[in-house]
Parts: structure tokens; sequence; C-alpha cells
């Protein structure tokens, strides 16, 4: 009888998600809380189902198709945790902007789905059909408002465009499998390991697959559907779309780059490398010129994506082991900075402009210390996580004999912290507008996003207990 432990949490999620949709097809819009509760729970059973069956070692399952192991877990565990953020910021949004649908949490939670199955894979089908449920969901997501053009405008360009990446991706799995006779990860490992040279279908078929990883992860040039999909969605979409796939990214570019063609290191290394640098140049030089917030923080993600990839150039364990703490500690950051773009926001009014953020500080003193950590976080300014992140980032890439490429990091980080610290001179130095209001937000989202950007400032003094962590799961 097959053993079905390695898939507990995606079987859980998957008949969670089926009771969600239809107890929300029976209720009314006065009664809709409850879709957002059960939302709330299918995450925390599902939460649960991965530290039950947690595993200790690596195990596969549904004959070799997945595989859980302890990077999946705890890979799991910050999705999960991410997701629940996004609801818990998004709730009361919803409610203003007459959107409170129970289409958002179902489409997030197949997008959580989506995520998982990527996490969980151990066969490049495997991982295709969990980022077609990922794609398929955010698509959906951005034309959720159904009155607006622009969103409308910005689903189309994602789908086109992201439906070329998934050919792409595709393609290249396709060229991969012609060249080794099979698609499981492991088994690609092993091919690829005794196999001294490559021919050219491997090489056409490993770029191939590059590409469809750079465009999950917005590295440039595969970017320029980033800026447009987070400015024309609604903030409660850009705050799911700018967080947990990014941790889907990351558990694609692990699965593919290292699992399964880590033979291939010295061939892809330099393709990694020179994508680091593009997204770290354009993504933050165009940031500057940004006055959308929502626009800026694109460009900052394409950047940010710019140091993750550093990791995986670096390809030792201790660099891989920085890109995943990188990538979990940003999808908080990430989460805080669209969750005060909500809390400013009101009904027919979305914070997303840096002007709406002047004179923050004498209209709420605490919130404005809050984007002041979140924005130092991003820019790299010690003592919060963001400067320990891009710190053994930096160290893993000059352990592995590539200054040059620090040093690129480290030049572009400077010139990055400008629009972050223009955020911050908006909310202490200049006047609010005359028709200012005070904000509005429900306790539990001032609570809840409190908490969120308080750890980053505990998770940059204390950064040695998660990074040990992350190193522990990788070996």
């Amino acid at each position: 009888m097959p053993d079905f432990t390695p898939a507990a949490a995606e079987i859980f999620l998957i008949g969670a998600i089926c009771v969600v949709l239809l107890v929300d097809v029976f209720l009314t819009d006065e009664q809709r809380r409850l879709t957002f509760r059960l939302a709330i729970l299918s995450i925390v059973g599902a939460a649960a189902c991965s530290s039950y069956f947690a595993a200790t070692e690596s195990v596969t399952g549904f004959s070799g198709s997945i595989v859980a192991d302890p990077m999946s877990d705890l890979l799991k565990m910050f999705a999960y945790l991410v997701v629940a953020l996004v609801f818990l910021y998004s709730r009361d949004y919803l409610v203003r902007a007459g959107l409170f649908k129970g289409e958002f949490f179902i489409l997030g939670l197949f997008g959580l789905l989506g995520i998982v199955v990527m996490i969980s894979a151990n066969s490049m089908l495997t991982l295709y059909l969990g980022l077609e449920i990922l794609s398929l969901s955010l698509y959906a997501l951005v034309a959720f408002n159904r009155n607006s053009a622009t969103a409308a405008e910005s689903a189309m360009k994602y789908f086109v465009l992201g439906a070329i990446a998934s050919g792409t991706l595709l393609y290249g799995i396709s060229m991969l499998y012609g060249v080794t006779g099979t698609i499981r990860l492991d088994e690609l490992a092993a091919y690829f390991t005794t196999t001294a040279t490559l021919d050219v279908p491997a090489m056409l078929g490993l770029a191939f697959v590059i590409v469809g990883v750079a465009f999950k992860f917005g590295a440039v040039p595969f970017h320029m559907w980033l800026p447009d999909v987070y400015e024309g969605a609604p903030a409660p979409v850009t705050l799911f779309i700018g967080s947990a796939p990014k941790i889907a990214a990351f558990a694609l570019a692990w699965r593919v780059l290292v699992e399964a063609l880590g033979g291939l290191h010295d061939s892809w290394q330099d393709m990694i490398a020179l994508l680091s640098v593009l997204s770290l140049a354009i993504g933050n030089v165009v940031a500057i010129a940004q006055t959308n917030l929502k626009r800026m923080l694109a460009y900052s993600t394409i950047s940010h994506v710019g140091f993750i990839l550093m990791g995986f150039v670096a390809g030792t364990d201790t660099g891989l082991a920085s890109a995943m703490f990188y990538t979990v500690t940003y999808a908080l950051t990430s989460a805080a900075a669209f969750g005060m773009i909500i809390l400013l926001s009101r009904k027919g009014f979305e914070a997303e402009r840096l002007e709406d953020f002047k004179g923050l500080n004498e209209r709420s003193p605490w919130f404005a210390f809050m984007m002041l950590i979140v924005m130092f976080s991003m820019a790299g300014v010690p003592p919060f996580v963001g400067f320990y992140a891009k710190l053994v980032v930096l160290e893993s890439v000059i352990d592995a004999g590539m200054l040059w490429l620090a040093i690129a990091g480290v030049a572009f980080a400077v010139i990055g912290a400008f629009y972050y610290l223009r955020v911050v001179w908006y909310m202490y130095f200049d006047q609010p507008a005359e028709n200012e209001v005070a904000l509005d937000a429900d306790l539990d989202l001032r609570v809840v996003l409190s908490a969120n950007v308080l750890a980053l400032l505990a998770l940059g003094l204390f950064p040695g207990g998660l990074l040990d962590l992350c190193s522990r799961v990788l070996s």
C-alpha cells in the first residue's frame, strides 16, 4: 500500500480547499467572514500536518515524484506563515473596498497549494504542476477586481508572459528528458554527475530551464511583468505576489539547479552570476525614478533577487544556506511593507504613492517607526535582518573567490539605499496633506503588523538561530 505521509500536508490542503469552496457557495455577503476563518483554519491544519509528519531524513513517495525532507518542512512552515499574514492583512481592506469575496481566499489557498507542491517536488513534472497551480491562481487574483481596467490589463500581461515562460521551462524539461531519459531529480543528478561533457541538447535544455526559473524569480531580463503587476493589482494581491511566491521560487531554483543539475554548477554559474548582476543594477537604478511605492517595491524585489541568486552562484553549503535565509526573511519584510500600504489605505483610496506617506510621524509615530524598520531592513542597515542577510550572502561569494560579485553587490546596495531613505524622509521631514485623516485600521491588523515588523528587528539582533536552521536542513 502506498505511503501517503510525504504528501500529508498537500492532501489535507486539497480537502480543506474543497470544504471552503463548498461552504462559501451557501454564504451571504454578511456571513463571508466564515470563509476567512475557514481559510485560516486550513492553513493551521496544513501546518499541523507538516509538523506532525515532519521528516528527519529524505523520504520519497508516489513513485519518487515527491520528496519529504527537513528543507521542505521548513520552507512550508514559512509559506504557511506568510500566506496567513496575507489573509490577516487583507481582510479589512477587502471589506472597505467591497471586494470581500470568497474567491480571494480560495485562490490564495490554491496558490499556497502550488507553493507546497513545488517545495515537495522530486520530479520535473511535479515542479511544473506546482508552478502551474500557483501561476493560474495568481493570474486570476491579479484580475480579482473586475471593475478595474488596470488590473485586467496587468493580468493579461502576466498571463501572456507567464505562458511563454512556462512553455520555455517545459521545453527545457523535455530536452533534458530526451538526453537523460528521466525527469526525476535524483536520477538527473546521478546522470550529470557521471557525465564529463555536455552535448548541445543538454546545454540548450539547461538554458531553457534557467529562463523559466529566472522568470519565476523576476530576475532581469525576465522582469518585465513585475512592475506592471505590482502596480495594477489590488494591494492584497500585490502583497501575496510579493511575498509567498518568492519562497516557491527559491524551492524551484534549489530543486532544479542544486538537486538535479548541481553537477553542472560550472556550466550554469556564469549565467546565474549575469542574472544576479543585471538584477542588482536594473532593480536599484530604476527604482530611484519611481513615484509609485508599489512599483518602487517591484524594482526593489528585482534587486533582492540579485542577492538571492548570489548564494546559488557561490554554490557552497554556506552560500545556499544564506540564499535560503535571505529568501524567508525577505518574504517577511515584503509582507510588512505591503501591510503598511494596506494600513494607510481606506475606502476609495489606496496609499500607493510616496507622497501618501508624508508626515506619517505626526499622524502615527508608532507606525512611522514600523515603516522605518521595514525600509532600513530592505536597505541593509544594521541591526535589522536585511543587513545580516546581505552580509552572509556577500561573505559566501567572497569565500567562493568571486570578490568582484561582492563588490558589485555592495555598490548597488548603496545606490538602492537612496530610495528607501526617501520614504523615511517623507515620513519624518515632510508635512502631511491638509485633508489627511487618522488611521482607522482594526486592532488585529495593527497588532499583527507590529509583531511582523518587530520580528525583523529580533531576527537582525539574533540571526544565528534561523541561519543555523537553514544550514542544517540543507545539509
